[in-house]
């Protein structure tokens, strides 16, 4: 795998350029750059969560960086399907160049054109399906119907002079699918049949043993949970689980329940689902959340968001009393989505918070309520040995499962040569059916952080990390430069740090000492001697209390 950065050389024509700006080495951000002949086209342009360790983060976006100065150059955006890691940076690349036309299903349409409204954007979209094929300058698209965790995805081959690229999107191959759409392997084998000269294959499931199990097989268990659930029932699950979400509508219904959906996400996105056909609601099941309050307990499913623990989502809200509605005992909680990496210890703690309130929660890891969008090893073997592709790029996951995407195409038979473990900016030319790479870029993280796009770095996380772990200390002195002398202070104040500020008594003299013996050996700027209090009470800290707090020191001439 690339790691020292190296610019990739000029273009030459003809070839085709692969870069992605990101979804390799994470689970989210998803956006892959083709460029031939001096014209961009985008696949798919999404969304990272924040972890923990990245505290009032909102969203992490692609890097722009390097098509931010050829933003005309782009033909469109085209989106494989409408989960947020796939969709959600669209706003922000569209606030750059509002005209870019964006192709996608129907479904997927729907959600992006929704949540650009939000941003004040009118886009200019084109609506595709599978088997279709698009001329978009250099480009020849097909698309391909693939099954996901939410309906109307598609794969996508893209055609150029260069070479063929088939980029799968997220897949599985659900034989028995709620919404009878399988993954279209006729498609995919007839591709075969010509010649694809890269594959971009998802790996978020490349390190799972055997078949993603079947969507139908969650129903009767949800069914079975609903039906033994004393009181109200809280599903969590992804705003844009259309079935996740059919499914709770028909095991309510089935159990004589209405339900309630919790979240504008939530509520927009199946508005649009309903309104489109994706989703089959059952006459007078669905009610105002602020009327299923006067339902008898035993008779109201609510719907939310909140599976991952986000901590402003419903789910959290509930565990943390900060929602309308009050968990207590007898109360049932299903997590009915996978735990995206990174998000573990988040998602724990609301399961926590919920029992300690007296509920039982039910979650993948007690009961089969939920299985997986993306395609196991199984599936993935299966793939490969329809396709037979002469060069493979793992994309979407994190380093283990690129690995083990990897290793089964090689299992398959492509050579080890053509197998290209990459990371976000990798440059990968192809032409003649020789894929390499040719550069490597330096990709960042940028950080959405309230109205604030791409102004906080990790240094500010650093700064906001070593607030939360170990404090602030400030100390406030006057003196005079010339001789060093402290007319006022030093002054200390701490947040974070110790209950009683008397600990400090220790450290003024040294403080006072140590300017008096900087003053004497010439200095005479007041940075200077802000950076010898600093270094005094750093130690100071290091040594007798083991914390490295933040220290803020402001020295002013009296």
């Amino acid at each position: 795998m690339p790691t020292e950065l190296f610019r990739p050389p000029v273009l030459d024509p003809g070839t085709l350029r692969i870069i992605p700006l990101g979804g390799i080495g994470e689970i989210g951000r998803n956006m892959t750059v083709f460029e031939i002949d001096g014209k961009l086209l985008i696949i798919d342009c999404g969304v990272l969560f924040p972890e923990e360790t990245q505290p009032g983060v909102d969203l992490i976006l692609p890097d722009f960086e390097p098509i931010r100065d050829r933003l005309d150059d782009i033909i469109a955006v085209v989106l494989t399907h409408g989960h947020e890691d796939h969709i959600g940076a669209v706003p922000y690349l569209l606030r750059m160049r509002q005209d870019i036309p964006i192709l996608g299903s129907k479904l997927t349409l729907a959600f992006i054109e929704a949540k650009l409204k939000e941003h004040r954007i009118e886009p200019y979209t084109h609506m595709v399906r599978e088997g279709q094929v698009e001329k978009l300058g250099p480009f020849t698209l097909e698309f391909i119907a693939v099954n996901h965790s939410i309906p109307d995805a598609l794969a996508i081959v893209v055609q150029t002079a260069g070479g063929t690229v088939l980029h799968t999107g997220d897949f599985k191959m659900d034989q028995l699918p709620l919404d009878d759409r399988i993954t279209d392997l006729r498609a995919i084998a007839r591709w075969g049949e010509q010649g694809v000269d890269l594959v971009l294959s998802d790996s978020t499931n490349a390190d799972v043993p055997g078949f993603t199990a079947l969507e139908r097989d969650i129903g009767p268990v949800l069914e079975s949970v609903i039906a033994r659930a004393p009181r109200r029932v809280i599903v969590a699950s992804f705003s844009s689980h259309v079935h996740r979400v059919q499914q709770v509508l028909d095991a309510a219904h089935a159990n004589g329940r209405k339900v309630a959906l919790m979240g504008r996400s939530m509520v927009r996105n199946m508005t649009i689902a309903a309104d489109l056909g994706f989703l089959k609601v059952p006459d007078d099941i669905l009610i105002d959340h602020k009327k299923a309050a006067n339902l008898p307990d035993d008779q109201i499913v609510y719907m939310s968001t909140g599976s991952q623990g986000e901590p402003m989502a419903v789910l959290a809200r509930m565990a943390n009393l900060e929602h309308q509605i009050e968990i207590g005992s007898g109360d049932t909680v299903i997590l009915a989505s996978s735990l995206i990496p990174g998000n573990e210890n988040a998602v724990y703690r609301v399961i926590n918070g919920l029992m300690k309130l007296g509920a039982k929660v039910v979650h993948k890891g007690t009961s089969r309520v939920h299985v997986s969008g993306h395609a196991s090893a199984g599936e993935l073997l299966y793939f490969y040995n329809v396709l037979h592709p002469t060069n493979v790029m793992p994309v979407h996951g994190e380093q283990r499962h690129l690995v083990a995407n990897a290793e089964l195409a090689i299992a398959t038979g492509v050579p080890e040569k053509n197998v290209i473990v990459g990371e976000n900016g990798t440059v990968v030319d192809l032409r003649g059916g020789v894929a390499r790479v040719t550069g490597q870029l330096d990709i960042g993280f940028v950080y959405v952080d309230g109205s604030t796009v791409g102004e906080i770095t990790d240094a500010d996380l650093k700064d906001r990390r070593i607030l939360a772990e170990e404090g602030f200390i400030s100390i406030f002195v006057a003196m005079d430069a010339q001789t060093g002398k402290v007319v006022v202070g030093p002054e200390i104040h701490a947040r974070g740090f110790a209950p009683d500020e008397a600990i400090f008594d220790d450290v003024k003299p040294q403080i006072i000492k140590a300017l008096v013996d900087a003053a004497s050996n010439g200095t005479r700027d007041t940075h200077a001697f802000s950076q010898v209090v600093r270094r005094v009470v750093g130690r100071w800290v290091n040594t007798q209390h083991r914390r490295r707090p933040m220290i803020v020191p402001v020295v002013i001439e009296a």
